[in-house]
């Protein structure tokens, strides 16, 4: 029979604790006392911990999953922004057009090296290895030179600065420049311009602004706006190439500020490296070009002879017949040989009607018309590339004549923006700006002609897309209205046959008008799809058509329909047929 021991009455008790069989339970002592605070301690720390993390865990959570709309976001810190001696330009939209960055420059100390007994010749080989663009013979000689201090390149990118670090060439040290850099490249070449390797604006608004770029830390804004510049640049490009021209022009303004949206003229250049193209190509078309621009002026010729009530969308001339005077003959190339309505002098373009007409205002009216205008003399405008018109110096007849179709002057598209969008914003002048305007500051102008006449000049103005020399300008839903103009360029005291101006200025929506649009393409040549025609209608028009289509959207600008009834009668004009009957122009 087996027997088991005794059961232990403190199982906890450590196995090689062994009492006797008759011995008393151990006392608590000090020893005790420690551990069971010890533990204690340990306890309370270790939930101070867990509850710690449950804490950060909550947060991290909240912060994660919080609700769309929520105003409480993670702070994240902004890096302060570094001062630089020449502040940032932008576009309206706050784009940033140029903008300054740090760069070192490369200069030796001849002394030193020489002190070092470096092999100048063969350190120059190596220096234009890592630097081809510099000429070993040019830094040979500085190196070999008894001067301490030579540039040898401003305004290195860091890949360069360690090519020339990896040399270790006693001697050759960096200094800390500042390197003007435009983002968007010849986008806003003639406008925002550029600055020289000191720093100092050479060009456009970098130019003209250069004190005040230098005082100020926040950016400049100016008023262009790069979606509707990159538009209206694409077109112009794809005109010139299409008609092998030598060059174009283009220009957006708002009527009723006198801000230029948009102002383009190729060729263009690179401001980030200007010595690298042709001179010719700095030339700004828009604002420094002056040009006879042909047909548009007749806007002008309507407008004044409207506006003083010489004659009235009812009136007419008598087309049937060149005019003669001078050494001159004034004719129509669209002939209809017949007496004209006013509005068919517009819409087909009469150079014989428009004449007429001029010389019923006379030129006493004709100069001060066109002097409130902003046409004889040079704008007040930002940019520093600005020209004075070309006018006659004695204003005779047949100055008179020419000038009521838009010969014998010659004037700058800016000059033209200006004025057409006086023309058909109500009649009020406002000076074409640059700068952005804020939008609760009021527009000051000028009234110059009556708000009727401006009505009736839009109902023209759309009158000859729908239905005179400007159709290939139409843009479906966007009431586009306008007037072509080609002109023989002038070659010393001759005009050039076979180099003309082809232009198309525009308003588009002609009904309410917010924006002035006008292309302008040098030299073109007519090609069989176009019949060999060069004319504005052919080259310019169609350039104006799409641009419009592409940027009418991002201005806020909603297609409307045209056959609407509200729409036909805000535009309607009365066209006399030729034996004097009106019939609706619809």
């Amino acid at each position: 029979m087996s027997t088991s021991s005794p059961r232990d009455p403190n199982p906890c008790r450590p196995r090689h604790f062994r009492p006797g069989p008759c011995g008393p339970e151990p006392q608590e002592g000090p020893t005790t006392q420690w551990i069971e605070t010890s533990r204690t301690r340990l306890i309370i720390a270790g939930a101070l911990m867990a509850l710690a993390f449950v804490v950060i865990s909550g947060r991290l959570v909240e912060i994660s999953s919080l609700k769309a709309g929520d105003a409480r976001v993670a702070h994240v810190s902004t890096p302060a922004r570094v001062e630089t001696s020449r502040a940032d330009i932008t576009d309206r939209n706050g784009v940033l057009l140029a903008t300054t960055l740090k760069a070192p420059s490369l200069y030796a100390d001849p002394k030193t090296m020489a002190d070092a007994r470096i092999d100048t010749r063969a350190a120059a080989r190596k220096i234009v290895q890592v630097l081809p663009d510099l000429n070993e013979a040019e830094v040979y000689a500085k190196l070999a030179s008894e001067k301490s201090f030579v540039w040898l390149k401003r305004q290195l990118t860091p890949r360069q600065m360690a090519a020339v670090n990896a040399l270790g060439i006693p001697g050759l040290d960096f200094q800390d420049e500042e390197k003007r850099l435009y983002p968007q490249g010849r986008t806003f070449a003639h406008v925002v311009g550029y600055a020289g390797v000191d720093n100092k604006g050479l060009g456009g608004i970098e130019r003209s602004f250069d004190e005040a770029l230098r005082s100020r830390h926040q950016p400049l804004q100016l008023s262009v706006d790069l979606r509707v510049q990159s538009i209206l640049r694409a077109e112009i490009a794809k005109q010139i190439t299409e008609f092998r021209a030598v060059g174009g022009s283009g220009i957006v303004m708002n009527v009723n500020t006198g801000e230029v949206l948009a102002l383009v003229s190729l060729p263009d250049f690179d401001p980030n490296d200007p010595g690298a193209t042709p001179p010719e190509n700095l030339f700004d078309r828009v604002t420094l070009g002056t040009y006879e621009i042909g047909s548009v002026f007749k806007i002008f010729t309507v407008a004044m002879a409207l506006d003083d009530h010489v004659t009235s969308l009812a009136g007419g001339y008598d087309a049937s017949h060149p005019i003669k005077i001078d050494r001159f003959t004034i004719h129509d190339d669209h002939a209809q040989n017949r007496w004209l309505s006013v509005p068919e002098i517009f819409m087909y373009s009469s150079n014989i009607g428009a004449a007429k007409m001029a010389v019923d205002v006379g030129a006493d009216r004709q100069r001060d018309f066109l002097g409130k205008l902003g046409l004889l003399k040079a704008p007040n405008f930002e940019l520093p590339e600005i020209a004075a018109p070309q006018v006659p110096d004695t204003w005779r007849p047949v100055n008179v004549m020419t000038i009521g179709f838009g010969h014998g002057i010659s004037v700058s598209p800016l000059q033209i923006a200006s004025a057409v969008s006086t023309v058909v914003n109500g009649g009020t002048m406002h000076r074409a700006t640059i700068i952005k305007r804020p939008e609760d500051e009021p527009v000051g102008g000028r009234q110059v002609m009556s708000e009727a006449t401006s009505i009736e000049m839009r109902k023209l103005l759309r009158l000859v897309v729908e239905k005179g020399t400007g159709k290939l300008a139409e843009a479906p839903g966007y009431l586009v209205g306008g007037k072509t103009g080609t002109a023989e360029k002038v070659s010393g005291k001759h005009y050039s046959t076979h180099s003309l101006i082809s232009s198309f200025a525009g308003v588009f929506p002609v009904n309410d008008p917010r924006y002035f649009i006008m292309i302008s393409i040098d030299e073109p040549h007519g090609d069989k799809q176009s019949f060999g025609y060069a004319t504005g209608g052919w080259v310019a028009a169609p350039g104006v058509s799409r641009s419009v289509e592409r940027m009418a959207s991002l201005l806020g600008i909603q297609p409307v329909d045209e056959d609407s009834p509200e729409i036909r009668r805000s535009l309607m004009v009365g066209l006399p047929s030729p034996s004097g009957r009106k019939f609706a122009s619809n």
